[in-house]
């Protein structure tokens, strides 16, 4: 059989309208018949499978967002559901499955393979940055640079009126996108769910940066902290002495024109999974490591907890430390 189906779970990101085109114009250039899977996991089950060509993917490399729709499907972890799920794809002729998404959707995949056979690849998309195995999923440069715009915006604000901000980000139990931001947006503070802060600790440097001229303060913190992110602003004003104003950032990260590198991401990505489809692997997830691109089991990635890099870490706590 040569038709080959993909299809989006969980989270939008900017990048997979790019990964959707590059992959109907790499499955024709290797022969095979691509389909959409509209709908994620839950159009699988509902039979949202249709044969796209070049037409169906014009226009769509500058959008966010994803043009065939995404899920987060509850029916596909029972098992007649994925058994439904199975005689659609049989009824196309689909062997091969591609599946952007995140560790969850992955595993999701795994239990699927186990019972039917189907062979699949994975690539991490999510803006959090949050699978083990990789260093990058799509999506997370252009998240990082609305982010950064916003902060940048922000920071206008905050010098003109003398104030503090402190910038919420997402990223669930993950502080990637925060730390990142902070790092190139110069922030005076980062706050990630990875490591223990008491806010004393920064009292006495925060006022003696005020004796020496800093009359405002951007502060980035990750939706995953302990703290509400109202009551850093209310402890800047009760400590630090100075106004303080709070901005969620919230699904606005999610969305955007996706920039020129993950654009390239989503071309690299989506090619090195149809090649180790035609290679013969079963089940694997494409990973970006150290510059290149690999292959790993789904034990490996979906199984295992990410971790910040090491480095990105005591980048922090220099930060801390200024």
């Amino acid at each position: 059989m040569n038709n080959i189906a993909i299809l989006c779970s969980g989270g939008d990101v900017s990048g997979m309208n790019p990964a959707l085109k590059r992959f109907v114009e790499y499955s024709l250039q290797n022969s095979l018949t691509p389909y959409f899977i509209y709908n994620g996991y839950e159009g699988l089950i509902d039979n949202k499978i249709k044969k796209v060509s070049y037409s169906d993917v014009s226009g769509i490399i500058n959008k966010g967002g994803t043009k065939i729709f995404s899920s987060r499907s509850k029916r596909f972890m029972q098992k007649e559901y994925r058994a439904i799920a199975k005689k659609n794809l049989d009824a196309l002729d689909i062997d091969m499955l591609i599946v952007l998404g995140g560790d969850g959707s992955f595993r999701g995949l795994d239990v699927f393979y186990k019972e039917h056979g189907v062979k699949f690849c994975g690539i991490p998309s999510t803006i959090d940055n949050d699978i083990a195995g990789t260093s990058y999923c799509l999506g997370v440069d252009t998240a990082l640079n609305v982010i950064r715009t916003a902060i940048d915006s922000i920071r206008d604000t905050a010098s003109s009126f003398g104030r503090a901000f402190v910038i919420e980000t997402m990223g669930r139990e993950c502080g990637y996108l925060a730390l990142v931001a902070a790092l190139t947006s110069g922030a005076e503070l980062c706050l990630i769910p990875e490591e223990d802060y008491n806010l004393n600790n920064y009292e006495k440097n925060f006022k003696e940066q005020m004796k020496r001229g800093r009359f405002y303060f951007i502060a980035v913190v990750s939706e995953g902290i302990d703290q509400d992110s109202r009551d850093i602003a209310t402890w800047f004003e009760e400590k630090i002495g100075i106004e303080s104003r709070v901005t969620i950032l919230g699904h606005i990260q999610r969305g955007g024109n996706p920039t020129v590198y993950d654009r390239l991401m989503a071309y690299k990505f989506i090619s090195h999974a149809i090649d180790t489809l035609l290679a013969g692997e079963k089940e694997a997830i494409i990973c970006f490591n150290n510059g290149g691109f690999s292959h790993k089991s789904i034990k490996e990635v979906a199984f295992q907890k990410y971790t910040l890099e090491t480095e990105l870490l005591t980048y922090l706590h220099e930060l801390d430390n200024v």
